[in-house]
């Protein structure tokens, strides 16, 4: 059997990584995920609901006896893995250089259309 302290402490600990790793400030975990959206891959959405499940369990004391103490344990270490794994300065650069990349290509297309409609006018 569980114990719904020990499940209120892992999802306040989660909570905790969505607030450094991500931004996030939500009450709840599911609040959390639907927040961090697509940055997370999509099992990891399954695994954080699992907890929900467990958490949602918890409040009562025959559906406890339901829940499976590995696959809670389990679901916790893979979002807790995956929520220590994300960097933000990291994540941020990639989106400014993306950003940089395309303004840059923009730039040469542009260029070369001048290019070849001064050529073509005559000017060049």
């Amino acid at each position: 059997m569980i114990d719904p302290a020990d499940i209120d402490r892992k999802i306040a600990q989660l909570l905790m990584l969505a607030r450094d790793h991500y931004g996030v400030r939500a009450k709840s975990l599911d609040g959390a995920m639907r927040k961090i959206g697509r940055r997370v891959p999509s099992h990891i959405h399954a695994q954080a609901q699992i907890l929900v499940d467990a958490a949602q369990m918890a409040g009562h004391p025959k559906l406890m006896l339901q829940a499976d103490a590995a696959r809670v344990q389990a679901a916790f270490e893979a979002v807790r893995a995956q929520f220590a794994a994300e960097d933000r300065a990291d994540r941020r650069k990639g989106a400014i250089l993306g950003t940089l990349g395309a303004l840059s290509f923009n730039l040469i297309v542009l260029v070369v259309l001048l290019i070849l409609f001064l050529r073509w006018q005559g000017f060049v």
